[in-house]
């Protein structure tokens, strides 16, 4: 017998307050972001931990950046493991966790998730970051 769905939306929450405590540790180490070059590396790269080949930049200049992700994501498992709709899980788990880093990095960053196109709808996750403070 599976998991009921009270179970599930547990184990969505306990996995969000995980993805809290490891960004939170990650940014034990202060890192500031001036530009979006700057966001790509820190955020994609470093606290991801993405391979850059995973990363398909859509656009990028001194105030947006737009990116596809393909990589092996550990949310779109969750997802299908529990057999949950990952539109819902991803927002759970990871939406307010990339927003806390992402303002810890620049406060004038905004973030947004295409949840329009994420997997397994689409061939990849598409986000955008605006800096506002470089908005041209």
């Amino acid at each position: 017998m599976g998991l009921s769905l009270a179970m599930k939306k547990l184990v969505v929450e306990i996995s969000k307050i995980i993805f809290y405590i490891y960004a939170f540790l990650w940014l034990v180490k202060p890192r500031k972001a001036k530009s979006i070059d700057e966001v790509y590396w820190l955020f994609y790269i470093d606290f991801l931990r993405l391979n850059p080949k995973d990363v398909e930049i859509i656009k990028m200049n001194s105030h947006e950046l737009i990116t596809r992700c393909r990589n092996p994501c550990p949310i779109l498992a969750l997802a299908q493991h529990l057999n949950l709709d990952t539109r819902y899980v991803c927002r759970i788990v990871s939406e307010s966790v990339c927003r806390y880093v992402l303002k810890r990095l620049n406060v004038d960053i905004v973030f947004e998730r295409n949840y329009s196109y994420i997997r397994p709808y689409a061939n990849g996750c598409e986000e955008r970051i605006i800096l506002k403070s470089q908005k041209e």
